[in-house]
């Protein structure tokens, strides 16, 4: 399955990053709101063929650092870079345009729009038909419960499917990079295994993931690095598996 997922549009390759090199990088970052600081100078790095997770408590900053990742809010203070690019001045549109997609939290899904009319939105830069024909084919093999509904309205859909649904619509574009925000948040157990199996066959297929998740366990078992996130700061980082030994993670996030 894997090496059916796209990445990239047919006539313009791919950011040319080295695996393993830096593809986007946060210097300093400050995001406030009003006079509340919600970013309090935060550093990171995501690396091209990484999944690297942001965990912490409610209120923490992971949800603001993507949507100001993807320009959806202004910058207080630092530097957001992808593939040695300023996002700074760019518009949420041309973010994606440049490779970036996210998934937001609670999926934001068009409820009374069908299934492949949600897809299709994902696409909505892309006028080659042979393109969106492609790019659907990919989200119906990765998430065929979403192939076996492509007619039906998208509100009614199981929570999980509707997940699926909203990962399906953001890879439509075929980012380099996808940046998830609580992709488990509300679904049922069994669904929320089967998709984080389809992360990680997304990323096996090229796609770099950054991962905002409040399931520490999963965070920590399917990425590579991670970041911890208290109040705006960044509290504690390292490999995902020396993270989840950690007596302090034990402690505030996995209940031992």
């Amino acid at each position: 399955m894997s090496s059916t997922i796209r990445t990239g549009h047919p006539t313009r390759p791919l950011p040319r990053v080295e695996p393993g090199a830096p593809l986007l990088t946060i210097d300093d970052l400050q995001v406030a709101y009003g006079g509340i600081k919600a970013l309090k100078g935060i550093s990171l790095r995501v690396n091209r063929g990484e999944i690297v997770a942001m965990i912490g408590a409610n209120g923490a900053g992971k949800t603001t650092t993507l949507k100001t990742i993807v320009r959806l809010l202004p910058i207080a203070a630092g530097k957001i870079a992808y593939e040695g690019r300023s996002l700074a001045d760019l518009g949420t549109a041309d973010v994606i345009d440049a490779g970036i997609s996210l998934v937001p939290e609670g999926r934001a899904i068009f409820p009374d729009l069908t299934v492949k009319e949600n897809l299709e939105l994902g696409a909505w830069n892309h006028k080659d038909p042979r393109f969106m024909a492609e790019s659907i084919e990919d989200v119906v093999t990765l998430f065929p419960r979403i192939g076996e509904r492509t007619r039906q309205q998208a509100g009614t859909l199981s929570g999980g499917e509707q997940q699926m649904l909203a990962i399906g619509r953001a890879l439509m574009a075929r980012p380099a990079m996808l940046l998830l925000d609580e992709p488990s948040l509300g679904i049922a157990p069994r669904l929320v295994a089967d998709i984080f199996e389809a992360v990680a066959r997304i990323a096996e297929a090229g796609t770099t993931i950054l991962l905002v998740e409040q399931n520490t366990r999963l965070a920590l078992k399917y990425s590579t690095r991670a970041y911890v996130l208290r109040t705006g700061e960044i509290a504690m980082t390292g490999p995902s598996r020396e993270l989840a030994a950690n007596e302090e993670i034990k402690r505030a996030y996995l209940g031992g």
